[in-house]
């Protein structure tokens, strides 16, 4: 790694680059809306009407419950922080067998920093999920609950699956132009990791012997935290969000090092 990507910090992200990444970000929330008569606006709609299908869905066609939900309203609301998190943590790593291979052309261009693509990626999912937790706070002030100072501490908490999101980008990425099979399996993945996590169902229901398959799925302890900091006013188990963190940091290094590792054979597969 050389001193110019030292010097910019943990983040490998030159200041140069900053620009790049910003407006390539701009550009990938814009296209998601692009020709829509409402615009960006989906953006805090489209969780709107998702939490409402949910309510309805799971809160009263399936009567669905939850160790602690007092109502149809609590069970949503929990169900939803589960949602988003997965959301964002899909968001990210779904397109990540795409962002080489599905662009020749930045690898054909010598002087574009390919490591940077990752964080326009990362910027649109954070931009997605800060709208699903304002739509989340409306909800909360509509049902007549107080928004808990806590609800400020979201960011913190999200911050080790940005990390690690950004690391398995970076290695599906590189290895997707070699395999390109691998875009195949992600979804099914993601799909297996949001039903295995609590998401969708309480830890406390699963039966002992599958419970360690939840424990290990770095969603679950995120998925808790936030509904801790977000719903319940509860601050944020700090010791096991660093041992997370720690985790995540050790993708996000073996990411990029995967990545610098198979950038040079780019050119010769595109």
């Amino acid at each position: 790694m050389d001193a110019a990507l030292v010097s910019a910090g943990p983040i490998p992200v030159r200041p140069r680059e900053r620009a790049l990444v910003w407006e390539l970000a701009k550009r990938e929330v814009a296209g998601r809306y692009r020709g829509a008569t409402l615009g960006v606006a989906w953006s805090l709609l489209q969780p709107f009407l998702m939490l409402v299908v949910y309510t309805v869905a799971f809160g009263h066609v399936l009567r669905a419950r939850w160790p602690g939900a007092e109502d149809t309203a609590d069970f949503a609301l929990i169900l939803f922080v589960g949602i988003i998190v997965h959301g964002f943590f899909a968001e990210c790593v779904g397109k990540s067998t795409a962002l080489v291979a599905g662009n020749p052309s930045y690898v054909k261009r010598i002087l574009f920093p390919l490591e940077v693509l990752p964080w326009p990626a990362l910027l649109s999912a954070l931009f997605h999920f800060a709208a699903n937790a304002l739509v989340l706070a409306v909800f909360l002030l509509a049902l007549g609950e107080p928004v808990p100072p806590t609800f400020l501490l979201l960011p913190a908490v999200m911050l080790p699956l940005a990390l690690l999101a950004v690391g398995v980008m970076w290695m599906l990425a590189a290895v997707a132009v070699y395999v390109r099979d691998v875009g195949q399996v992600v979804g099914p993945v993601l799909t297996a990791m949001f039903f295995l996590s609590s998401a969708v169902v309480p830890p406390q229901v699963v039966p002992t012997s599958l419970r360690w398959v939840f424990e290990l799925n770095p969603l679950t302890l995120i998925i808790d935290q936030s509904r801790a900091v977000a719903l319940r006013g509860e601050l944020p188990d700090a010791g096991a969000l660093a041992i997370h963190a720690l985790f995540a940091f050790a993708v996000f290094a073996l990411g990029f090092a995967v990545f610098r590792r198979l950038r040079a054979g780019f050119a010769d597969v595109l």
